[in-house]
């Protein structure tokens, strides 16, 4: 979520064409792992009961929908075209031959799980798509997987939201920024531990390794005889 952003208000600004937009361009366009994702749905899931005439819910559901399935689909395309030809020139930083077999390695064995866990963490569910196109993994699978994901996502977040909105009712607006609180916390949630786990095995690992190399061995002593 961007802060300082008033996602009511910009929801009910944009309308279900904005909806599709920003959900198409995070899904899958590189410029779009900034944009509010989860906490984007809850609101317009939450606005859905508030302003029924103007935000239907079966209309925020489906038009959610379809963009998160059509922009992963484009993610995965641009991945499949453009992606490998980063890999076809010298090694540099960022592209190496040794990634893109790593990447084809893991999406054949854990591709399904990563592309419908993916959704519901920022940054991550961006780039997920475009790795899976560029590692080559079957395209029907993806879409199976795609399918799933989308539905979990687009679907269920605003369903919640709605669910949320109703229960709530007239004391919404009192509850609404501590909600998107929550809710943002709880997506950043698995990326922050991710992390933090795997910096603490990298500087266990260094730590490990130069304490190692600080360790003098003992040279024997001469013989006497």
């Amino acid at each position: 979520m961007l802060p300082g952003v008033d996602l009511e208000g910009l929801i009910l600004t944009i309308g279900l064409l904005g909806l599709f937009v920003i959900i198409f361009a995070e899904s899958g366009l590189f410029f779009g792992f900034f944009l509010p994702g989860d906490s984007l749905l809850i609101t317009a899931g939450v606005l859905a009961s508030a302003y029924p005439q103007q935000l239907p819910i079966l209309f925020v559901v489906a038009v959610c929908f379809i963009a998160a399935v059509t922009g992963d689909a484009v993610g995965y395309t641009f991945g499949y075209r453009v992606g490998r030809r980063l890999y076809q020139r010298p090694d540099s930083r960022f592209f190496r031959k040794s990634h893109l077999l790593a990447a084809e390695q893991f999406y054949e064995r854990h591709g399904g799980k990563t592309i419908v866990i993916a959704r519901f963490m920022p940054f991550v569910r961006t780039f997920a798509p475009i790795v899976a196109g560029t590692a080559r993994m079957q395209y029907r699978r993806f879409a199976m997987f795609n399918f799933t994901g989308a539905i979990l996502w687009a679907i269920g977040l605003p369903v919640a939201g709605y669910a949320l909105g109703e229960a709530v009712g007239e004391e919404l607006d009192k509850y609404l920024l501590l909600i998107l609180a929550v809710v943002v916390a709880l997506s950043v949630l698995p990326t922050a531990i991710h992390v933090i786990r795997h910096n603490r095995e990298e500087v266990t690992a260094r730590v490990r390794t130069r304490g190692r190399q600080g360790r003098v061995t003992p040279r024997p002593e001469p013989s006497e005889d």
